[in-house]
């Protein structure tokens, strides 16, 4: 390339203010020990690592041979899987939702979130972003000329954010509210009555809440419940669903936005002018998996997870590390052993045992005393990765 015509380039001001990759450091470290040969035991990757279920993908065989799905798809989505999605929704939760003014299929739940934000929020408008929290609603803030406020999500309070709590002037400015619940990263739930908390409190302040339920179908015990199930709640909210680790289908890039009808319109017309819409054919092996949400094989994942989250849980806890068995959702949320900070620990732990953990303090400050680890890898590896650990001298 001819250095002398070459253009001055400078990333754009939004995402130079975007936090930096916060594990940037264990990543390096991970490499290099896969580099070197170890036999490395990665706990830190949040994807389903089983096949998506037979039954979704005949179904997806049979839909792209149809001439009809390989034009543009629907813009708001193929009739048929919001149909499903708006069943799932009564069947799962006995809400009531109209599939042609309340729901919106999207790329996966990342594009709605992404995307929510630039349809409601004004520059200089507040969002309140859980802390920790997904990193896409800092950024889609961000993108969209919000200002974000981290609301502390504190391990007294349950992981679950004390409303009351959040400065009068803030709230006064902001216009959405995000919750994820089952949590990622830290497998905490959240009951119905502190959703109509909730709705109560954007009730009052004028707010939107934007709920992300990825985890829905994820759970060891109660089943998780919908804000949507709060009286009155599609006034003011709007929730996001996600077949990707209910399914095992990340990489079909599958979802659907339900609630509030405004909202909903407001984020098609932004993705009408920003994208085409998911692929039809996948859409109709969708509503194949939202039909069949209770599906054996669907079913078995979680008995699945449910089998390492216990082999996980209980040997680390063998070895005196604090690792309470999650409720929901394939992450676990332990305490670094000793007040040990989370990037030493986690470094340690790569180092030592060649064992991938995620140091919570990445996520937030007030995490530092905790480490993620992800259930998605076989129960061998699990059992074997807790005796690497519980090898190493933490005296």
């Amino acid at each position: 390339m001819n250095t002398e015509t070459a253009i001055s380039f400078e990333k754009s001001q939004r995402l130079q203010v975007l936090p930096p990759y916060l594990f940037i450091e264990i990543d390096k470290k991970k490499r290099a020990k896969i580099a070197s040969g170890a036999d490395v035991i990665n706990l830190g990757i949040g994807d389903p690592d089983r096949p998506t279920p037979a039954f979704i993908i005949d179904r997806m065989a049979e839909a792209i041979r149809d001439p009809a799905n390989h034009c543009y798809p629907f813009d708001e989505g193929v009739p048929q899987f919001r149909d499903a999605a708006a069943a799932f929704l009564g069947r799962r939760f006995g809400v009531e939702i109209d599939p042609r003014t309340q729901i919106l299929t999207t790329i996966g739940s990342k594009d709605g979130i992404a995307h929510l934000p630039l349809a409601v929020v004004n520059p200089d408008d507040i969002v309140l972003v859980p802390s920790p929290g997904y990193p896409v609603y800092h950024a889609g803030t961000v993108f969209a000329g919000g200002r974000p406020f981290a609301v502390d999500l504190p391990a007294e309070h349950g992981f679950l954010p004390d409303l009351e709590a959040i400065p009068s002037d803030v709230v006064k400015q902001a216009r959405l509210l995000w919750v994820n619940y089952p949590n990622n990263p830290t497998a905490a739930t959240a009951t119905l009555q502190f959703y109509e908390r909730l709705i109560a409190f954007a009730r009052q302040h004028d707010l939107i809440v934007a709920s992300d339920l990825a985890y829905s179908e994820t759970y060891f015990d109660t089943p998780p419940p919908s804000v949507l199930q709060v009286a009155g709640a599609t006034d003011c909210a709007v929730e996001f669903h996600s077949l990707s680790k209910t399914f095992n289908m990340t990489g079909w890039r599958l979802g659907f936005a339900a609630g509030n009808a405004d909202v909903i319109a407001a984020l098609a017309q932004v993705k009408g002018n920003c994208d085409s819409g998911q692929f039809n054919a996948i859409q109709w092996a969708g509503k194949e998996a939202l039909e069949n949400y209770d599906h054996p094989d669907v079913l078995a994942m979680t008995e699945t997870y449910r089998q390492r989250r216990d082999a996980l849980c209980e040997g680390l806890s063998g070895i005196g590390i604090d690792t309470p068995k999650p409720r929901a959702s394939f992450f676990v949320w332990g305490r670094c052993p000793q007040g040990m900070a989370s990037m030493d620990f986690c470094g340690r732990v790569l180092e030592e045992a060649a064992v991938v953990l995620v140091p919570g303090g990445g996520f937030a400050p007030h995490c530092d005393g905790f480490f993620r680890a992800a259930l998605t890898v076989e129960v061998q590896r699990i059992r074997e990765a807790v005796e690497r650990i519980g090898s190493m001298n933490w005296s």
